[in-house]
């Protein structure tokens, strides 16, 4: 969720539990980025995630991974390859639109931190990067993958694959495309479907913790247990 035009943000809200959020109790509160918004290193876009106490997001108006410490209040940052697409010029879409300035989605799994992009090198294709976890993250390796990002609504990573998912209606997403880091290979041809609250789903990412897939959907928070064969 986000605070400004449903683009910025400028602080992370905390709860203690799963029933606090449910409830809208927030403890401890808000963390604050900034006392401005937006400005130079606060949030830009939905695709966020948290890990190791720091979230990992899009810097406002650059082509930038910016890593905000919870502990420590400090932001550092990650400048992506030259050519990098940002500012709403390289956004997950469907067929009747597309998601604005979701140009860097930040993902988790097992092994850490992922970044999903695009470049005008790479013709509006998807590149994942590996990144060096620390306080000042870097990219430790980078992939590139045949699939169209405008043909994608959103991504994740769990065990080292990158799954894609696209829209088939307002009520059904489908996980069509994975892209396996260890061995390069790539499937278009998953086929796991997905059933949706509401019609878009503005952020999605994998959880190691509790292994659900966690949604945010046209306000609705969704979860979804992973089983993998």
């Amino acid at each position: 969720m986000l605070t400004s035009s449903n683009i910025y943000a400028h602080y992370v809200r905390l709860y203690s539990s799963l029933s606090s959020l449910i409830i809208g109790v927030s403890v401890p509160g808000n963390v604050q980025i900034h006392s401005s918004n937006p400005t130079t290193n606060t949030i830009q876009g939905p695709n966020n995630v948290l890990y190791g106490g720091a979230l990992y997001y899009n810097c406002y108006n650059q082509d930038y991974v910016c890593r905000f410490n919870l502990t420590t209040k400090s932001v550092t940052t990650l400048q992506l390859p030259k050519g990098t697409r940002y500012n709403s010029k390289g956004n997950f879409c469907h067929l009747e639109e597309c998601y604005p300035y979701t140009d860097l989605d930040l993902a988790t799994d097992e092994s850490g931190v992922w970044v999903v992009y695009t470049t005008t090198q790479d013709f509006g294709n998807l590149v994942l990067s590996k990144l060096e976890e620390g306080e000042t993250p870097t990219l430790r390796r980078t992939w590139r993958t045949s699939v169209y990002k405008r043909a994608v609504t959103n991504t994740f990573m769990a065990c080292g694959v990158l799954y894609a998912t696209r829209y088939i209606n307002r009520e059904v997403e489908e996980i069509f495309y994975s892209f396996n880091t260890v061995t390069g290979q790539e499937k278009f041809n998953i086929g796991i479907f997905m059933n949706k609250m509401s019609t878009n789903i503005q952020s999605l990412n994998y959880s190691p913790v509790d292994q659900m897939l966690h949604a945010y959907c046209d306000s609705n928070m969704v979860s979804y247990k992973v089983l993998f064969g």
